[in-house]
């Protein structure tokens, strides 16, 4: 049986509006509306050009349906520079991802949920030292954000959208925390975004607040979290010249303008200082190509998982097909480095995990 909901989901996901779609198919929009609201099916025909057009195979628009994250509860980060259009894409990839997790974790136990829920404490900086503190990491630097989480129960998937305006997003589905990043961006800044969506899952699960003061929250935690003051205070010192900031960043792993931004935080720099090194990185062209670049963070409880699957002889193709999705839908989500890695053994995942997710397989 045709299932409405999917076509509206893939539509989305594809980053079409009914009118293009219509224009897509060759069909009215009259024609687009039923086919949505569950008037009357596709024809064959046109069902083969909806499978064409949005890259979906048939027996995905049979399924049932499947549940979206709600744009109510996912908090984006910097939304203010993102289409409707790139908001809907972005739900619509977590909606698949929901769809890939389940299907994981009927064949895994993952890690669960150690996220507690800190909406109380009296600033940003007092939860991420609260947080260090309850997960027992003290003022270490973090090596490597993705492990971190996917270890303390959070679900973390690509974003899988070419658009910087989408930097990252998270949302609860039940219990269970989730985390979608944007891995077009350098591995500094994805780093900094699955702290701030971190931010988010501790502070906002109760829904508020909202708008640029939940972003600021985020904001303010991401940076104590990535650079507990102590550690800061200890490392550095006032007046430093791009070069210096361009050494610090390698311990705690940060962009220089988050950095920058910390040290004033903080009171190492003045007004002035911050200010003229914020106009020396973006004259150098380092807001958008750092320096000294780190390694890009992947997932370790995907590679684990994907590797186990493979070994009872369920690769990529087979696993897609499963969901009833791509291969290229596959790839996107889980990290394309991750999946080469299986697949292919050309590349590894780099970094190493103090604390790799413990997966216990159940089918």
């Amino acid at each position: 049986m045709f299932n409405p909901t999917r076509l509206r989901l893939a539509r989305k996901r594809r980053g079409h509006t009914k009118s293009s779609l219509a224009v897509k198919l060759g069909v009215d929009l009259r024609a687009v509306y039923a086919y949505e609201s569950g008037e009357y099916p596709p024809a064959e025909d046109t069902l083969r050009k909806i499978q064409l057009v949005l890259d979906f195979p048939e027996a995905f628009f049979s399924g049932d349906d499947l549940e979206e994250p709600s744009p109510d509860t996912a908090s984006f980060r910097a939304m203010t520079k993102m289409l409707s259009g790139q908001r809907d894409m972005a739900l619509e990839t977590g909606a698949i991802a929901f769809h890939i997790n389940n299907w994981l974790e009927s064949k895994f136990e993952l890690p669960p949920t150690d996220l507690p829920d800190l909406s109380n404490e009296p600033t940003p900086e007092v939860a991420a030292d609260s947080l260090r503190r309850y997960w027992g990491i003290g003022e270490m630097p973090i090596r490597n954000m993705i492990h971190l989480l996917e270890a303390k129960g959070v679900r973390v998937y690509s974003l899988a959208i070419d658009a910087r305006e989408v930097d990252a997003f998270s949302a609860w589905k039940g219990s269970t925390p989730f985390v979608f990043l944007n891995t077009n961006k350098s591995s500094e800044h994805s780093r900094y975004d699955a702290a701030h969506e971190l931010g988010h899952l501790i502070l906002h699960r109760q829904g508020s607040p909202q708008g640029r003061e939940a972003e600021r929250q985020a904001n303010l935690f991401a940076g104590a979290f990535l650079m507990p003051r102590a550690s800061v205070l200890a490392h550095a010192r006032p007046f430093p010249t791009l070069s210096r900031l361009i050494e610090l960043k390698k311990i705690w792993i940060t962009s220089l303008a988050a950095l920058n931004y910390r040290l004033h935080e903080v009171g190492l720099t003045s007004d002035w200082v911050y200010r003229g090194l914020c106009i020396e990185i973006a004259k150098r062209g380092y807001r958008t190509k750092e320096p000294n670049g780190a390694p890009r963070e992947v997932s370790q409880a995907l590679l684990l998982m994907l590797a186990a699957l493979r070994q009872d002889g369920i690769g990529r193709h087979k696993m897609a097909e499963a969901l009833s999705i791509s291969s290229t839908e596959l790839d996107q989500l889980l990290f394309g480095l991750v999946m080469t890695a299986i697949e292919g053994g050309r590349h590894k995942p780099t970094g190493k995990s103090s604390e790799p997710p413990a997966l216990i397989r159940v089918k």
